[in-house]
């Protein structure tokens, strides 16, 4: 389901987004010292994925955007994208545990 442009996240939806927002919150803090890795995309994506779990999230986001007001749309956009591919995973993990109780007869 579709809310406000951006599909509607259940409960493991929510648990993913927080894991892998912390994630790569750690791969963004470990890519500003280290020259192979992204730093400061991966603390965005981070971000953006904690943001509708996190008020912490949300509010450093919103100050970003206001000090670089030409990042809104792409951080928007990218925001969409990032819900999409979540609800896509979560779809297929469900398949997946559905398929795994079948398998068991659990």
């Amino acid at each position: 389901m579709v809310q406000d442009g951006r599909p509607r996240v259940s409960r493991s939806g929510r648990w993913l987004a927080q894991i892998l927002g912390y994630t790569f919150l750690v791969l963004g803090v470990a890519g500003l010292v280290l020259p192979f890795l992204q730093g400061i995309l991966f603390i965005v994506v981070g971000l953006l994925l904690l943001a509708r779990s996190a008020p912490w999230a949300q509010r450093l986001l919103e100050r970003i955007q206001r000090r670089h007001p030409q990042l809104r749309r792409p951080a928007e956009a990218l925001a969409r994208r990032l819900d999409r591919m979540l609800y896509h995973v979560e779809v297929r993990l469900r398949r997946l545990f559905f398929l795994f109780r079948r398998a068991t007869g659990r």
